[in-house]
């Protein structure tokens, strides 16, 4: 089985938390690629350079500044630490960017957000040829294009263009909420793509989690069978999600 784990950046800045989560990973006996972000890791390191942070639409505006922060933070440090924390588990894992022997190329998405862009296409002939030999290809959310121009992409965007590529049959976001919540407050243990879509046209659903059901109707939409988001600071739970324990939500196309 393929599968493909988005990380949220959040579950990284911890030392302790990001060995845990790549034992946990290490230990799948399945062909897995990895996409990280590290926007926590980036507005700490802006701020420490007097750099300010602005968002349009929960999208970082992407100056020139900014595309050599994320190069030195996503692609760089948060990349680095993780693959360093693969190898501590035993793992082979290989660190890579969306630039990278073309894995994943975008477009600008706007003028008024800078070098943020948006996936067009994704050759996974890299990342399908590493994880048939048992590395971890581990993905930062940069890319760019025939041109060489380097984008900062939204990191559920790029799992989404990585997983439909690659053919994996479930994508699990790990990140820092219990799953996706309805009106009540409560946690939704599964959801169609038509209920997601729902929850965002009611308002239910906003911002990052927003974000993340259109990611995942857009999965689904290009093959990926199963979609989970979960907490990923939950000891043990990407194998309770191999093992239908499902802590989290699951989101399929239909019932």
């Amino acid at each position: 089985m393929k599968l493909l784990i988005k990380v949220g950046g959040s579950l990284l800045d911890s030392p302790a938390s990001r060995a845990r989560l790549a034992r946990e990973i290490a230990e799948i006996d399945h062909s897995v690629v990895v996409v990280h972000g590290g926007g926590k890791q980036m507005t700490r390191y802006l701020t420490g350079r007097g750099i300010e942070s602005r968002f349009v639409n929960g999208l970082r505006v992407t100056t020139a500044d900014v595309i050599d922060a994320v190069l030195k933070v996503f692609a760089g440090t948060v990349n680095t630490e993780l693959v360093g924390a693969f190898r501590a588990a035993g793992a082979r894992a290989v660190g890579l960017t969306g630039l990278d022997a073309g894995l994943v190329d975008a477009e600008r998405l706007s003028e008024e957000l800078g070098a943020v862009g948006r996936p067009v296409r994704s050759d996974a002939r890299l990342i399908d040829l590493l994880a048939r030999e048992h590395y971890i290809p581990v993905v930062a959310c940069v890319a760019g294009d025939a041109n060489g121009v380097i984008y900062n992409v939204n990191a559920d965007q790029m799992a989404v263009a990585c997983a439909s590529s690659f053919g994996a049959e479930k994508l699990i976001f790990l990140t820092d909420v219990d799953g996706v919540k309805g009106a009540a407050g409560n946690v939704i243990k599964s959801l169609t793509a038509a209920e997601a879509a729902g929850l965002i046209e009611t308002g239910v659903a906003t911002g990052g989690m927003q974000a993340k059901l259109h990611a995942a109707v857009s999965a689904l939409r290009t093959g990926v069978k199963e979609i989970f988001i979960a907490p990923g600071s939950r000891p043990g739970i990407v194998r309770e999600i191999l093992t239908n324990i499902y802590i989290g939500t699951k989101i399929v196309d239909k019932a």
